[in-house]
């Protein structure tokens, strides 16, 4: 540390800030310390001296980048920190919930959690979290991607799991929709037309877009002419104002795609409220696989993300080994055809 604070022209505390504290470093000066040390090949100080004293590395870190209150009102996130939770027991381990905001505290957050790794929920290529992992130096796994390398990633084939539910839900349909995840960090409710999934920064959202696009053009329908009404979260509140904007724009919908069964289950109710007179006529799809969902004849992608969840720790902890692909079992439940059985 002496070293790079030599090369880097500043007092061993702030270069020791830069790597442990960079909230408190500013960036020019940061970044002439981490360039100093890696023009000495310098990687920063490995914490697990301290925490290995103080027993703090027993404990795995889920990073999150969601408000934190949402780990326990989605029933499915609830679902995969649950399957965390159970192998962190089973192995003598704690759980530490680490909040993300977006912000240059982010990374000061992660550097300086006593934990032994990381399981991330899916985040952008280009989140800094990400970043501040990699110089932690302990073993990450990313939920749902993107793919980064040195990291596990695990998931469900998003992409091919959409296109199979717009197939069966969009079916015949006169006038098909999509309701969506936010596009990007602005997190900005709107409609939209022909957006490219090339151009979305969560993977999540790109690949199930790149699905629901696969599927639109296999029926013979122009992309370009399916509404895409954008939630401004993944909270139902928000994916209700979604569906009443787009039954407010007068377009005749008949079936619509969610990215998660809350999603459609708030579709459900918007348009009960907003078109009470069709509502059980139009089709609805969402993944998760639900039982709430499939009781209100909702089509739906079937997961276990307690199973997910479970199999990231266990990469993390070292018990299984890394994993390279989003290939997690998934299943199309159809409810409609189940009721009409």
């Amino acid at each position: 540390m002496d070293d790079v604070a030599r090369a880097a022209g500043v007092s061993r505390m702030t270069a020791s800030y830069a790597f442990g504290q960079p909230d408190r470093v500013a960036d020019k000066t940061r970044k002439r310390v981490l360039d100093a040390a890696a023009n000495l090949g310098f990687r920063g100080p490995d914490p697990s001296g301290r925490l290995l004293r103080t027993g703090g590395l027993r404990a795995l870190g889920l990073v999150l980048g969601e408000s934190l209150e949402y780990v326990f009102e989605d029933a499915q996130a609830t679902n995969f920190v649950s399957g965390i939770a159970r192998e962190c027991s089973a192995s003598g381990y704690g759980l530490t919930i680490v909040p993300t905001t977006g912000d240059r505290t982010d990374a000061a957050r992660i550097t300086s959690a006593a934990v032994g790794g990381f399981v991330v929920w899916t985040t952008t290529a280009d989140d800094l979290v990400l970043a501040a992992i990699r110089e932690t130096r302990r073993p990450a796994v990313v939920h749902g991607g993107p793919a980064i390398d040195g990291f596990s990633v695990i998931g469900i084939d998003d992409r091919a799991a959409a296109k199979a539910l717009a197939l069966s839900v969009w079916a015949d349909s006169k006038a098909p929709a999509v309701v969506s995840f936010p596009l990007d960090r602005d997190r900005q409710a709107g409609i939209h037309h022909g957006i490219d999934p090339a151009t979305v920064p969560f993977p999540v959202t790109a690949n199930r877009l790149a699905g629901f696009k696969d599927a639109a053009e296999f029926l013979g329908y122009r992309w370009e002419s399916i509404p895409v009404t954008v939630s401004s979260s993944n909270h139902s509140s928000d994916a209700m104002q979604a569906v009443k904007a787009l039954t407010a724009t007068r377009y005749p919908v008949d079936a619509v795609v969610a990215m998660s069964d809350q999603q459609a289950i708030a579709a459900h109710a918007a348009l009960n409220s907003t078109a009470p007179h069709r509502h059980r006529t139009i089709r609805l799809g969402g993944f998760d696989g639900s039982e709430r969902a499939f009781g209100l004849g909702i089509t739906s992608i079937g997961q276990s993300l307690r199973a997910q969840g479970a199999r990231a720790a266990r990469i993390a902890l070292g018990i299984d080994g890394p994993s390279f692909e989003t290939n997690e079992p998934w299943n199309l439940t159809n409810a409609m055809r189940a009721a009409n059985e």
